[in-house]
């Protein structure tokens, strides 16, 4: 399911967040923070729990008034997975990849990106692709599965990219220049390594 498409908050039923709304909204402080497409509302209403959701472009967290800016970085990681978990129940499979890669490429780079395979792999932890240009072949970690859909077709199409030009250079960024949310995946992809190296907190607690 694409990021944009997710109507409900992360960590609350459909009933709950009915009864949010009913209420009205929640009183904020005056300053929210902003870290990429990530939107933080602190309110002196909420007391224990944290919940987020899509708007447009942004994800938006809600959080106690109360806490600390380090509790507000763990916690923008902890709901960005919860969200992600929501917005992508069904794991593609290699064939679909495959296909995948085939429609970017053909979209974005002309056709002339033409892998020989695509997988998902599981030996990936600290990269979330890589490629092997002499042989054709792109792998995907499989910490990729539940990321927003179009986080996975920039990775995916950074792979392709590598497969005509091997570094990181000018040339290699203007491949890219065509795919509109370059920008956003990459920064939700800095936000998901930054919480990744935050201590784990407790998962969030319903009212």
């Amino acid at each position: 399911m694409p990021a944009d498409s997710s109507p409900g908050l992360a960590g609350e039923t459909p009933a709950r967040s009915a009864s949010r709304r009913q209420r009205g909204p929640a009183t904020r402080q005056p300053r929210a923070s902003v870290t990429s497409a990530v939107e933080v509302r602190r309110s002196t209403r909420r007391n224990r729990t944290v919940s987020a959701y899509r708007e447009g472009d942004r994800t938006i967290v809600l959080i106690p008034a109360r806490m600390s800016e380090a509790e507000e970085q763990r916690w923008v990681g902890v709901m960005l997975d919860k969200l992600a978990a929501q917005e992508s129940r069904r794991v593609i499979g290699d064939s679909a990849l495959a296909d995948r890669a085939e429609r970017l490429s053909g979209q974005y780079l002309g056709g002339r990106a033409r892998p020989a395979s695509v997988r998902w792999v599981t030996n990936q932890n600290t990269r979330w692709g890589s490629c092997t240009p002499a042989e054709g072949s792109i792998r995907l970690s499989h910490r990729l599965q539940g990321m927003p859909e179009y986080v996975l077709d920039y990775v995916l199409l950074h792979e392709l990219a590598h497969l005509l030009v091997p570094g990181h250079g000018p040339r290699f960024w203007r491949l890219l220049e065509a795919y509109p949310r370059t920008e956003r995946a990459r920064g939700y992809l800095e936000g998901v390594v930054a919480a990744d190296r935050l201590p784990h907190l407790p998962a969030a607690r319903e009212e």
